[in-house]
């Protein structure tokens, strides 16, 4: 006697091909939401360092990080810059860097978190996508002169979206300028991540 085995119908075929688009469906969407999330976040503390940035000129009316008398003005353990109108060392790196001090005298006027004793490059914040942001210096970009904030390790397509949010989408023009070498004919299309620089 010949025994017959029992397959899976098209019905039932279809409902599991339909479950499993819908739990890919939602892994993808939670994905792109989170995703959204730290973009956000960056956002939010670009943000958030440019009005402390300026919340610092208003009150004290000087540059962070160039201010000669933060010793004598908001704490006496706070380094002092030179007083010369200008945020020198480019990226913080160095004790010294007004760009490094920059954070300390942000951190002991209140206006951002952190250990303000945090020297040299440990001064620097992470940001969101786990780089730091590594100082806000007085220089030239692409032509455009100002306060730039220096951010590293910036995914690239993270970087080509700020760019069209904030400015004009070009990585070698206007207030977002991406630093990198492959930056030079435009944001590459995949890669490693870039450092961008945001005039603030």
């Amino acid at each position: 006697m010949r025994k017959y085995q029992r397959g899976f119908t098209l019905v039932e075929i279809a409902i599991v091909l339909v479950i499993i688009g819908l739990l890919l469906g939602g892994v993808l969407k939670g994905q792109e939401m989170i995703e959204n999330a730290k973009y956000k976040s960056l956002r939010n503390e670009i943000n958030a360092y440019s009005a402390a940035f300026y919340a610092f000129q208003d009150r004290y009316r000087a540059l962070p990080g160039d201010f000669d008398q933060a010793s004598t003005r908001i704490d006496s353990a706070a380094p002092n810059g030179n007083g010369n109108g200008a945020i020198a060392g480019g990226a913080c790196n160095r004790t010294n860097d007004e760009s490094c001090i920059l954070w300390q005298q942000l951190r002991y006027a209140g206006l951002i978190s952190g250990k303000p004793a945090d020297s040299g490059s440990n001064a620097n914040p992470n940001h969101s996508y786990g780089g730091q942001i590594r100082g806000i210096y007085t220089g030239t970009n692409g032509g455009v002169s100002g306060n730039w904030m220096i951010l590293q390790n910036v995914p690239v397509d993270v970087a080509r979206r700020l760019d069209e949010d904030i400015d004009d989408g070009q990585s070698r023009s206007g207030s977002v300028y991406c630093a990198t070498g492959r930056c030079s004919s435009g944001y590459p299309t995949s890669g490693n991540p870039v450092e961008i620089r945001i005039k603030i």
